[in-house]
C-alpha cells in the first residue's frame, strides 16, 4: 500500500507541472499578437496647412487653440517678404509721424502645423476649416476664419526641403540681379568715359571735321528752277506749260465730243 501511495505522488507533481507550463505559452502568445497589432497601428503625424494667417497671429496662438484637439508637434510660419516687411514699416512710421518710434509688428503669410496622429490632423482640418478662430467674444482673430488643410502623405521632411529649394531658388534670382545691376553700371561708366574722350577730342586742330553731311536728292520744284535760271529756259519752261495745258485740253474735248483722243489718231495713219 506504501508504495502505491509514493507513486500516486509521483504522478501527481508531473500533471501539475504540465497544467502550470500551458498557460505559460498562452500569455507568451498573447503578448506578441499584442506587439503585433501595436505595430500594426503604429502613430504616423499628420501635416495641417494654414492658408491665413491674421496680423499679430504667432505660432503660440496657434499651439494654444489646436492643443485642446490633439498632441501638436512642430509648429512653423512663413514670414513675409522684405520688402513688403519694409514698405509697411515706412507706412506705419509716416502714420505716426516722426514723433514716437512706429509699433510694428513682424507678420506671417502661411504656416504649417504638425499633429503626433494624422487621424486627428484629418479631423482637425475638416471640422474646424472655414470656422472661427476666436471663440470668446474679446479675442482679436474672432472675425478671422480658419483655412486648414490636411496634406496628404506630407511629412515635415518634405517641408524642410522645399524650404530649402526657395531658399536656394532666392539666393539665385538675388545674385542674378546683382550681375545685371553691375553690367549696366559697367556699360553707363563705359558710355560716360567715350562721351568725355569725344568732347575733349573736338577741340583737337588735327582732328578731321566730324559734322554729320548727307546730300539730299532736288525736289522736282527745285529741278524747275534750275532749269528756268539756264540760259533760254524760261522760255522752254513756257512751252513745255503750254503743251502740257493742250494736251489736257485736247483729251477733255475728246471726253465731251466723243472723238478719239488726239494720241489714237495720231497712230491710225
Amino acid at each position: 500500500m506504501e508504495g502505491e501511495e509514493l507513486e500516486v505522488e509521483d504522478v501527481e507533481p508531473e500533471a501539475l507541472e504540465g497544467i502550470d507550463e500551458k498557460p505559460e505559452v498562452v500569455e507568451e502568445q498573447e503578448e506578441s499578437e499584442e506587439a503585433v497589432c501595436g505595430a500594426k497601428k503604429r502613430v504616423v503625424p499628420g501635416i495641417v496647412y494654414l492658408g491665413h494667417l491674421p496680423p499679430r497671429f504667432r505660432p503660440l496662438h496657434v499651439r494654444n487653440l489646436l492643443s485642446a484637439y490633439g498632441e501638436v508637434g512642430r509648429v512653423f510660419f512663413q514670414p513675409e517678404d522684405g520688402f513688403v516687411r519694409r514698405k509697411k514699416k515706412a507706412a506705419a512710421a509716416s502714420t505716426a509721424g516722426g514723433k514716437k518710434r512706429s509699433k510694428y509688428s513682424k507678420d506671417y503669410t502661411e504656416g504649417w502645423v504638425e499633429f503626433r496622429d494624422k487621424r486627428v490632423a484629418k479631423r482637425v482640418a475638416a471640422s474646424l476649416h472655414n470656422t472661427p478662430m476666436g471663440a470668446r467674444k474679446r479675442s482679436p482673430f474672432r472675425y478671422d476664419l480658419w483655412n486648414l488643410k490636411y496634406l496628404h502623405r506630407f511629412t515635415w521632411s518634405h517641408l524642410s526641403e522645399h524650404l530649402a529649394f526657395e531658399r536656394q531658388v532666392r539666393r539665385q534670382r538675388l545674385r542674378a540681379e546683382v550681375a545685371q545691376a553691375k553690367r549696366e553700371t559697367d556699360f553707363y561708366l563705359r558710355s560716360v568715359e567715350r562721351g568725355q574722350r569725344f568732347l575733349a577730342a573736338e577741340g583737337d586742330s588735327a582732328r578731321p571735321n566730324g559734322t554729320w553731311t548727307f546730300a539730299q536728292r532736288p525736289t522736282e520744284q527745285e529741278l524747275r528752277a534750275r532749269k528756268a535760271a539756264r540760259p533760254g529756259g524760261r522760255e522752254r519752261a513756257r512751252l513745255a506749260n503750254a503743251q502740257d495745258q493742250a494736251r489736257s485740253n485736247r483729251g477733255l474735248l475728246a471726253k465731251i465730243f466723243g472723238a478719239p483722243p488726239p494720241s489714237e489718231s495720231m497712230e491710225e495713219p
